[in-house]
């Protein structure tokens, strides 16, 4: 296996898509912040002082997917033509499920910019809340799926 973002003297680089062939692609990626019970019912009741705390993460994750370029050294700038993020709260971890779909027409997958949109939601989510309970954690934050492209689909295996 070659790594596509280093060059033959093993230095990094940005590769070159100029030649590959426009085609739709989409990538899922999911995550979740854990959090004490009362800081998700804080949440969940809207009582946050800083606001709506799921709606400003939302907003965040697909802001993010948009400026993936910018954050990730050696990724392509790509023209979205979709970004959903999903929060679910969920009682038994106690914390908020996320999970980012991002579209696009292109020449490169958008792998990173599902992942950054999971990374930025969950940290949208603390930043929110962290007066209320500083020992929150996000994990599990990964590739679910993608699809397109030539290496076309991959779907990951349930851990």
């Amino acid at each position: 296996m070659t790594l596509t973002h280093i060059d033959a003297k093993g230095e990094a680089h940005m590769v070159d898509v100029s030649d590959k062939e426009d085609t739709s692609r989409i990538a899922v990626a999911s995550g979740r912040i854990v959090m004490q019970p009362e800081t998700l019912a804080l949440i969940l009741a809207g009582d946050a002082k800083k606001g709506d705390v799921l709606g400003t993460a939302r907003i965040a994750g697909i802001m993010a997917a948009k400026r993936t370029h910018e954050l990730i050294p050696l990724c392509h700038p790509l023209l979205l033509t979709k970004v959903t993020v999903e929060l679910s709260p969920d009682a038994a971890l106690p914390g908020i499920n996320v999970r980012a779909t991002v579209k696009v027409r292109g020449q490169t997958g958008v792998e990173m910019e599902a992942l950054t949109a999971v990374s930025v939601a969950c940290l949208t989510v603390y930043d929110m809340v962290k007066a209320a309970d500083r020992g929150m954690h996000i994990e599990a934050i990964r590739l679910i799926e993608k699809d397109g492209g030539k290496s076309g689909r991959f779907v990951a295996q349930t851990p």
